[in-house]
């Protein structure tokens, strides 16, 4: 017996990239998937049928039963309509995996406005609109599963400012769905995988590190991948295929007390973030630090051993 034997699964972008590895995925252990997926370019523009529908193709050529949704996941009236398809087709839903997203790269100093809500629509808004009506049904059904597609930019990425708000939010999100849903049986969990797909198609880490600044992998302390460990199975280390199994487990039964959580994902390597914690204090009792004083204790204190992530570099004048 398949794991997902009976239940229906939503995955958003599933057209390409980690989205479509993921519906292929669900679908092989017995899902029935509804792919949406609204086949925009990398930056957001444009729209194609022809992304989700070679997903649809797949999954049904390989004996799995799948439908198809092309609309647009930031728009609220399309995330009811998206819920309202899985149980019209398939009679209820179970899983929710949000993994639509797109990048706008800029230096912060060049964000426009529009550069911003560009990403903050397509990444944040696209995972809270499904889930919000999803929530609904998980509710009143008292089971369901929710799985988002977050990365490690939150932590600093260089020009990506809307990127890693958007990912920060989608984190802030699903850790407040674990609360909120969690005692209707509802588990909510994020994966943060490092792979290749055309939003990431090569590793800018060595240039980065040329500038002098730390990745986010560098600020989350992840150790580089081995070259010399050989990969056996299917695809190679970077191939988005690798974060399926994960997700897959998250939506199964046997997964039911794991929630509130966010992993991460490098080859065969699965890491688990620990939440924010308070990793120093100082205290002064009756009343707040001066700033003079703040001036003297924080040097001695709280700052000992702190790094920084782009440290200042002398501008050299020709």
């Amino acid at each position: 017996m398949a794991h997902l034997d009976g239940k229906v699964a939503i995955v958003t972008g599933a057209g390409r990239g980690i989205g479509r590895e993921v519906a292929k995925g669900l679908a092989a252990e017995g899902a029935k998937v509804i792919v949406n997926d609204l086949g925009c370019d990398v930056d957001g523009s444009g729209s194609s049928h022809e992304p989700a529908d070679r997903v649809v193709a797949e999954i049904t050529a390989a004996g799995g039963q799948a439908v198809v949704n092309y609309d647009d996941m930031s728009l609220i009236a399309n995330g009811e309509r998206l819920v309202q398809q899985a149980v019209d087709t398939y009679g209820t839903l179970d899983l929710l995996v949000t993994s639509a997203g797109v990048l706008y790269d800029k230096m912060i100093w060049d964000m426009s406005e529009n550069d911003f809500n560009r990403v903050i629509n397509n990444n944040l808004r696209a995972a809270f609109v499904p889930v919000k009506f999803a929530s609904i049904l998980f509710r009143q059904e008292r089971k369901g599963r929710l799985v988002f597609m977050v990365s490690d930019a939150g932590l600093g990425a260089v020009g990506r400012s809307n990127y890693a708000g958007a990912t920060e939010g989608i984190i802030g999100l699903s850790r407040t769905c674990a609360r909120d849903l969690g005692r209707y049986g509802v588990t909510s969990n994020a994966i943060s995988p490092l792979v290749r797909t055309r939003l990431f198609p090569g590793d800018v880490a060595a240039q980065i590190r040329a500038a002098g600044v730390m990745t986010a992998e560098d600020q989350a302390g992840i150790a580089p991948r081995s070259p010399w460990t050989p990969w056996e199975g299917p695809g190679d280390p970077d191939d988005p295929g690798n974060v399926a199994p994960l997700v897959t487990y998250l939506c199964t039964d046997e997964a039911a007390n794991i929630n509130g959580q966010l992993f991460g994902l490098r080859g065969g390597t699965i890491y688990l973030y620990n939440y924010p914690t308070v990793r120093r204090s100082i205290h002064r009792w009756g009343g707040r630090f001066p700033v003079d004083e703040l001036d003297y204790v924080m040097p001695q204190t709280m700052l000992v051993g702190i790094e920084d992530p782009a440290p200042r570099r002398e501008l050299v004048r020709r």
